[in-house]
């Protein structure tokens, strides 16, 4: 990089809508004269979405729009293009002339494939190509056991990653003092408005998500205060329990250093037990990131061989129950309306509703994998792959495949006055707190009564748990021979 002395570069924004701690737009700042900015709304993933009322778009769009904003005010400015990255990057460092192209790096086997594609048509024009860790801590091989090999089990991942974490790899990159080397261009533009990109206005206002730098640490302004609590709320979706950062980790509206910079000091010097559960959180996040990228083949199989061999019945009837939140359990359904209305699901029901999908309605994990893909707002591929396998109990878990949710025991522990399932099923706003958890075993007059009639207000339940808990133990150990 030290031939770019003089010389200019384009750093490339992907999942890292931000100015501050950006660890490759610092690198091209300080190595290159003048650098150019560049975001790409990506034809070759928009053109494949199915609704055009995507609020992960918007969102981006809004992100992209402050950012845009942040490098102006710092004598810079941003590029932006609707076409296909993989041609529209190089076309773009051949009209500026640069001798680099830097990124950050991405770990999904897709970005893999592009970012080689793009780095060999560079090639061709002398122009180098450099990809930076920035998603995550620690990447590729930078945890390992003592036999030089990956860890495919998370705790024994965690106890390594926690031993090699130090302040060293949590110092942010000071990117605004080097500021003076961001680049003006002719190629500059206006920002394209989200319809010229093909996609319309959602809820995301209406329902509070803010994009961008400001919207990130306004959030974790507000979490500070209470993470505290963190450990005891989390689990409780009817609760302000958790960060409400997912949406901003995924597309690197705030550095992941900054939010383990907290975790980690308020463990380490506070033995704060909010901070230390929110710390184990963010570390699952790496090990995700390194389970994708040293074994690929879990973004299309089970990560234990074996069982790809389950004959998953795969009934239509139930599959479309269950994404329309009408199974007939109100925890389910709760947690599937939410998350159709707002692009949201609190982690503790996307657990239940995964193990209910899998073991409930013996539905291929990899169906609500790809709804879940299709309605998140956070959607991350290795987050969320490794999520659906560890609710299936396909993946690297070490616990064994008869550990099955009972949805009515988790709604009474999780949702214990009903709170959440009222918000969202108010078919059942006046079944008491006793029945609300399975209404239908509140008394047919109550039913009546209360207009919650079980089968006509509100479904009946669509399977018997105890019934498929046997079916789905039997259809693993098939599978395992």
């Amino acid at each position: 990089m030290n031939t770019l002395a003089g010389r200019s570069a384009l750093f490339w924004f992907r999942r890292d809508l931000r100015v501050t701690d950006n660890a490759g737009l610092y690198r091209a700042l300080t190595a290159a004269k003048h650098v150019y900015c560049v975001f790409v709304f990506d034809r070759g993933i928009l053109d494949e979405l199915p609704s055009k009322h995507d609020r992960r778009v918007e969102f981006i769009w809004e992100s992209v729009a402050e950012l845009k904003q942040s490098l102006q005010a710092l004598g810079g400015d941003l590029i932006v293009r609707h076409a296909f990255a993989d041609t529209a990057i190089p076309e773009l460092a051949r009209q500026l002339k640069v001798g680099c192209v830097f990124t950050n790096d991405d770990y999904e086997p897709s970005a893999i494939a592009r970012d080689a594609r793009v780095c060999k048509t560079l090639a061709k024009s002398g122009i180098d190509f450099h990809a930076v860790k920035d998603t995550v801590i620690f990447e590729k091989r930078e945890v390992l056991t003592l036999a030089g090999g990956t860890y495919s089990i998370f705790t024994p991942y965690k106890n390594a990653w926690l031993k090699k974490i130090s302040d060293y790899y949590l110092k942010p990159y000071p990117v605004r003092a080097y500021a003076g080397s961001l680049a003006k261009s002719r190629a500059a533009e206006p920002l394209p408005s989200l319809e010229s990109v093909g996609f319309e206005r959602t809820n995301l206002k209406a329902l509070g998500v803010k994009g961008g730098e400001s919207g990130a640490h306004a959030l974790l302004e507000d979490f500070v205060d209470r993470i505290d609590d963190y450990r005891e709320t989390r689990n409780f979706p009817a609760v302000k329990g958790v960060s409400f950062l997912s949406v901003h980790n995924r597309f690197g509206t705030i550095s992941i250093r900054r939010l383990t910079s907290i975790a980690y000091a308020e463990t380490l010097r506070k033995k704060n037990p909010g901070a230390e559960t929110w710390l184990s959180e963010l570390i699952w996040r790496d090990f995700y990131f390194q389970i994708l990228y040293h074994h690929p083949h879990v973004a299309r199989s089970a990560f234990r061989p074996e069982y790809d061999a389950i004959k998953w019945p795969n009934d239509q009837a139930l599959f479309a129950a269950w994404c329309g939140g009408c199974t007939g359990y109100p925890i389910v359904d709760a947690a599937m309306r939410q998350l159709n209305q707002t692009g949201y699901m609190h982690n503790r029901l996307r657990m239940i509703v995964a193990s209910f999908l899998t073991k409930d309605l013996l539905i291929d994990w990899r169906r609500g994998e790809k709804y879940f893909a299709e309605h998140l707002n956070d959607f991350d591929l290795a987050a969320n792959n490794g999520g659906w396998q560890w609710a299936a109990s396909t993946g690297c878990d070490a616990q064994p495949y008869f550990r099955i949710f009972n949805p009515v025991t988790q709604s009474e522990r999780f949702d214990p006055q009903g709170k959440f399932i009222r918000r969202h099923v108010p078919e059942l706003a006046g079944v008491p707190d006793r029945y609300i958890h399975a209404p239908w075993t509140l008394p047919p007059v109550e039913q009546q009564a209360r207009g919650s009639v079980i089968g006509a207000d509100y479904p009946a339940p669509v399977v018997d748990h105890a019934v498929q808990r046997g079916r789905a133990l039997a259809m693993y150990k098939a599978a395992k021979g």
